[in-house]
């Protein structure tokens, strides 16, 4: 079954301020079934947004909608969370936890809460997933090789145009993936792309790529739905047809479709 590895969920029954910044509109459960129709996924990943915090009640119901058997979630905690949370939320699907840290702006959780909080959830069989610019993968080299939990790396470890897979980050998300530490999402193409959708992101292709070379083994692909940092939202069934693109071989896309997300998040193979 085919994994859309990366979407996010809003719903406004779940916010604590009706008019939080940051909300979206039209982008709740029943809005992303018909994406689900439209470019032939059956599972799914639910990252919480931003705008909840660290209050995971709106994935985790969308993951009860979706059914457990067909979806997933990753949460955004702080290391005060319990014991009897995290149970909680390992029985609502839950399986890892993320730190979105590429930018201080309005940010929930902070670097040092990375190692107390890889240590919890590593007991629980989670992972870490890193939204961090490839500079600050270098920075946090040796963090990242001390953390106990397997690490899942967003949007192709944001590595920039300019360097491409020659920036330093590239080796050290492949050297932990070769030893099995980690994982590398296909997602995101506008966030680092110049030649923006006009051209289908085309500059991005050559990194992308690298990636399928070097680890198709270590790959998952999301969406990245709705498409909250775009102005101008691609067309869902587009950032599909780019996959293609980016694993021109059929059985390289199976595995990055339906064999990676099934072991990274447990789904039944």
């Amino acid at each position: 079954m085919k994994c859309d590895s990366h979407i996010h969920i809003y719903d406004r029954a779940f916010l604590k301020q009706p008019d939080a910044h940051g909300f979206v509109a039209d982008a709740d459960v029943a809005a992303y079934r018909r994406v689900q129709a439209r470019i032939g996924t059956e599972r799914v990943v639910i990252v919480t947004p931003r705008v909840y915090g660290t209050d995971n009640a709106v994935t985790v119901d969308a993951i009860r909608q979706l059914g457990i058997e067909h979806a997933r979630g990753i949460a955004v905690l702080h290391p005060d969370v319990s014991d009897d949370e995290l149970a909680a939320l390992d029985q609502g699907g839950i399986r890892g936890i993320r730190f979105t840290l590429y930018t201080a702006a309005n940010a929930a959780v902070g670097f040092e809460m990375v190692e107390p909080l890889a240590r919890r959830v590593a007991e629980l069989g989670w992972h870490v997933q890193l939204h961090w610019t490839a500079e600050q993968i270098v920075e946090h080299e040796a963090l990242l090789r001390s953390l106990p939990a397997t690490m899942v790396f967003d949007h192709r470890a944001r590595l920039p145009l300019a360097d491409g897979v020659r920036h330093a980050a590239f080796d050290i998300v492949r050297s932990l993936a070769d030893a099995g530490r980690a994982w590398i999402k296909l997602s995101g193409p506008y966030l680092d792309s110049a030649a923006g959708l006009e051209q289908r992101y085309a500059d991005i292709t050559p990194m992308a790529r690298a990636w399928v070379d070097a680890l198709p083994e270590r790959l998952v692909w999301g969406s990245d739905w709705p498409h909250v940092t775009e102005t101008h939202k691609p067309d869902d069934a587009m950032l599909l047809d780019l996959l293609g693109e980016w694993a021109e071989d059929g059985s390289i896309r199976e595995r990055i479709l339906d064999t990676n997300p099934a072991v990274l998040y447990g789904f039944a193979i």
